[in-house]
């Protein structure tokens, strides 16, 4: 699924790619992928308008034009690629600009759990947005120690919930909680000084070096190196790795490094 840094990579590319262009010709293979907003509108108010530099927050993509700003979801398959406009589109294509250089910005998805929207105003944004938490990219640690004040749900549930941070998904969750030694069912409030450091720090390094890498990197000395393994073991205590279903997702985490009574 993408999460914080795929979305940052998509902001990339719409940058370079359509930052500045004129949309000749939007083209809508699949409108299924629009929401409030049917195949006709989304043309008839795009084209002849310019995509300005976009934004991102948490998992959401906020691509403003000279007119009304595109508002764009990926769910679990969705991505963002440009090319030349006269090349085949891609098997997944759902929505397609073409630009006024000759590359066509390409909305592409599988599976189809999300989106694009289009709104007019930034109420029209903050709605379909929805509750969002601060970035977790731009968490200080006083900003962590706030948001976590108070809460009595386990650490992981809190971390990827999106009202209370955006941008961390199912991956980042366990790559950041395994990085900082702390499990995944820990209750927030029983969090101590150190471990809230802990969890800080790795929420830091996670984040910087997942953004780099346009993902969450899969090297073996991660755990999501190891995620798909068989049988998969720490990489970094060489103990077997747990599986378990936390808040309806599959976590990973090393019952070793990361104790559960710690």
């Amino acid at each position: 699924m993408p999460e914080l840094p795929d979305v940052e990579g998509f902001r990339r590319t719409l940058a370079s790619c359509a930052q500045g262009r004129r949309v000749e010709r939007a083209e809508v293979a699949d409108p299924g992928v629009l929401h409030g907003v049917t195949a006709q509108r989304l043309r008839r108010d795009l084209e002849g308008r310019r995509f300005a530099a976009p934004r991102r927050h948490g998992k959401w993509l906020i691509a403003p034009t000279d007119g009304p700003t595109v508002v764009l979801h990926f769910g679990m398959t969705g991505r963002l690629v440009c090319g030349a406009d006269s090349e085949p589109a891609g098997r997944f294509q759902r929505v397609a600009f073409d630009l006024d250089d000759g590359h066509r910005l390409g909305y592409e998805d599988q599976r189809k759990l999300k989106g694009i929207w289009l709104a007019a105003t930034d109420d029209d944004i903050d709605r379909i947005v929805g509750d969002q938490g601060p970035d977790a990219l731009s968490l200080s640690r006083a900003d962590l120690d706030r948001l976590l004040q108070g809460r009595r749900g386990r650490v992981k549930a809190t971390l990827t919930d999106q009202s209370v941070i955006a941008g961390l998904g199912n991956l980042l969750g366990d790559e950041i909680l395994w990085h900082a030694r702390i499990h995944p069912q820990r209750p927030v409030n029983a969090l101590t000084d150190d471990e809230r450091d802990r969890l800080h720090g790795a929420l830091r390094v996670v984040l910087r070096a997942s953004v780099r890498a346009g993902r969450v990197p899969d090297d073996p000395d991660w755990l999501t190196g190891r995620r798909d393994d068989p049988d998969p073991h720490c990489p970094r205590c060489g103990h077997p790795l747990r599986r378990g279903r936390i808040s309806g997702r599959t976590s990973l985490w090393c019952p070793h490094c990361q104790r559960e009574d710690a």
